[in-house]
Parts: structure tokens; C-alpha cells; sequence
């Protein structure tokens, strides 16, 4: 289950659904519109913020690496004062955080 099959899921409970990535903004816009993303898409500039969290994924791939930036997957619910009150995350790379476990975590919010 990808985030956008279940974005509908997080906004009918009053919840915004944002992604952040290393990815340029053209790529996320070629992403938004080729796959029809209605939530935010934001561009991490120099990976400030996945360094700021100490979330960079510096096992899989060293920093001559065309994708080094590349962060450990997560997922952050975060409430309307910025505090994050739930955090979900992943290793390797190829793991995503288990959609089921998000949305029951957000519902307790």
C-alpha cells in the first residue's frame, strides 16, 4: 500500500499529508503530475533537513554516490505546533513503515 492509495485516509481524519525528498523540484513535478499526487511534495534542499534529523541513510550509500541523500524511510505525524508526536521508521531502504500501524497511530491523535 503506497501513501498515495491512502493519503484520502489521513485528510477524511483532518490530517495533511506531506513527502519530503533529496528529488529535484522538476522531478516532483514530473512525479505529481505522471501519477496524479494531490498532497504536498517538498524538495529537501542540500538534505538539511534529513541531516537535521539524523535520518540519512549513510549505510547503503557513500556521498560520491548519485543517490546519497537518499534518507532511511520514515514517516513523522507531526502536530500543528511542529512537535512530531509519532515517528515510524525503516532501516533499509527498500522497507517502507507499515501503513496500517500510521493510520491507527494518527487516529489516536
Amino acid at each position: 500500500m503506497q501513501l498515495t492509495d491512502i493519503a484520502d485516509q489521513f485528510e477524511a481524519m483532518g490530517i495533511s499529508v506531506v513527502a519530503m525528498t533529496f528529488d529535484s523540484v522538476e522531478m516532483l513535478k514530473s512525479v505529481e503530475e505522471d501519477q496524479g499526487i494531490e498532497f504536498t511534495l517538498l524538495h529537501d534542499e542540500d538534505i538539511t533537513h534529513v541531516n537535521r534529523l539524523g535520518i540519512l541513510n549513510d549505510i547503503d550509500f557513500e556521498p560520491d554516490h548519485r543517490f546519497y541523500g537518499v534518507p532511511h524511510p520514515g514517516i513523522f505525524l507531526v502536530d500543528p505546533d511542529g512537535t512530531i508526536q509519532a515517528k515510524f521508521a525503516e532501516e533499509g531502504y527498500r522497507t517502507r513503515p507499515d501503513f496500517a500501524n500510521v493510520l491507527e497511530a494518527a487516529a489516536e491523535l
